[in-house]
C-alpha cells in the first residue's frame, strides 16, 4: 500500500472540502475523531459480529470494504490534522499479526486507541491507532491492495459528493 500516495490524495480531499466549507480556520480534530469512531461502528454494524441474537450474516464483502474504507479517509485525515502524516515508512512495515482477540474485541481496540489518540494525539498514539485498525483488515481478510484500490475509488465518490454538495 502507497501510504505516502493515500495521505497526499486525502490532503487533497480535505483541502477540497474545507474550503468548500469555509473551515480552513476551524480545529476538526474532535469532529474527525467522533466521525471516525462512528465510521467504526457503521463497519462493526455490517459484519454483525456483536449480534449474538441475530442469525443473519455479515454483508458482502464489498459493502464490508467500503465502510473499511471511509474509516481510512477519517484516519488518515486525522494524521494531517495533527502534522503526523509523515509517517509512511513506519507504516510500510506493517506485517499481519496474529489475531489473538476475536472480531467484536478487536472493533473495542480500535475504539480504545480511537479514544487514546483524542486524549494524548501523539506520534505513537497514531501509529498504534494506523497499526490497529490496519489489523482489522486482516481480520476481514481485505489484503492492502485490495483496501488501497478502495480508497482510490471512494476518494472519487467523494469528490463527486463535493461537486453535488451532498
Amino acid at each position: 500500500m502507497d501510504i505516502k500516495r493515500l495521505f497526499q490524495m486525502q490532503r487533497e480531499l480535505d483541502h477540497t472540502i474545507e474550503t468548500k466549507n469555509n473551515l480552513q480556520d476551524e480545529d476538526l480534530f474532535e469532529r474527525k475523531v467522533f466521525a471516525f469512531v462512528v465510521e467504526v461502528a457503521e463497519l462493526a454494524n455490517e459484519t454483525r459480529c456483536f449480534k449474538f441474537w441475530s442469525q443473519k450474516g455479515p454483508s458482502k464483502k464489498e459493502i464490508l470494504l467500503e465502510e473499511y474504507v471511509d474509516g481510512i479517509h477519517f484516519l488518515l485525515s486525522l494524521g494531517i490534522e495533527k502534522k503526523l502524516d509523515s509517517i509512511e515508512s513506519e507504516l510500510e512495515k506493517v506485517k499481519e499479526e496474529p489475531k489473538n482477540l476475536n472480531l467484536t474485541s478487536h472493533f473495542i481496540k480500535v475504539n480504545e486507541e480511537a479514544l487514546a489518540f483524542f486524549h494524548n494525539p501523539t506520534r505513537e498514539a497514531y501509529l498504534k491507532l494506523f497499526y490497529t485498525y490496519l489489523q482489522l483488515a486482516s481480520f476481514l481478510d481485505f489484503s492492502l491492495i485490495e483496501v488501497e484500490e478502495a480508497y482510490f475509488a471512494k476518494n472519487k465518490v467523494n469528490y463527486q459528493r463535493q461537486e453535488s454538495n451532498y
